[in-house]
C-alpha cells in the first residue's frame, strides 16, 4: 500500500495561509517549522497536519498561481475527503472564504471548490456511500 504523506507549496504568506488550512482542518498542528535559504531567497516554512499527513508551507512565493481557467501546464487542484462537508463550508466561511464552485454531486458524494489566499483550488469531498463502486460512479457527472 501507498498513501500521500504531504503536498508542499510555496505560498505567499504563512499566517494567511493558515488562517485558510486552520479553517478547513481545526485538528491539525504545526509539527515543524523554520527557517532558512533557498537559493538566494530567504524563507519560512513550516509543516502543518497531523501525525500522518501534512502540507508543507514555503513562504515568499513570487508571482500568481496559474490561471485556473486555462489548459496552462500546472497543479489543477487537490483534494481532501471529509466526513461532513457542510461544517467545512461553514468553518471556512467563518474565517472569510467562500466556495468558488459547486461540485459535480453525485447520488453518492457531493463536493465543492475554494480558492485558497495563494491562488491554489481546493476540494473537499464527501462520500455517502463506504462501497468504491458507488463512490465512483462516473456516469452520475
Amino acid at each position: 500500500m501507498m498513501t500521500l504523506e504531504h503536498l508542499n507549496l510555496v505560498v505567499k504568506n504563512l499566517d494567511q495561509t493558515l488562517n485558510f488550512y486552520r479553517a478547513a482542518f481545526p485538528h491539525w498542528r504545526i509539527r515543524g517549522q523554520g527557517e532558512g535559504d533557498w537559493y538566494g531567497t530567504y524563507r519560512r516554512w513550516l509543516h502543518f497536519g497531523d501525525d500522518y499527513q501534512y502540507l508543507t508551507f514555503n513562504d515568499n512565493g513570487l508571482g500568481d498561481n496559474r490561471n485556473l481557467h486555462s489548459n496552462n501546464i500546472g497543479l489543477a487542484h487537490f483534494a481532501f475527503i471529509t466526513d461532513n462537508l457542510d461544517s467545512v463550508i461553514a468553518r471556512l466561511a467563518e474565517a472569510g472564504f467562500s466556495v468558488d464552485k459547486s461540485g459535480a454531486n453525485a447520488r453518492f458524494r457531493k463536493n465543492c471548490y475554494f480558492i485558497d489566499p495563494n491562488g491554489y483550488e481546493v476540494e473537499f469531498v464527501e462520500y455517502l456511500s463506504d462501497i468504491p463502486v458507488e463512490r465512483n460512479l462516473y456516469e452520475e457527472q
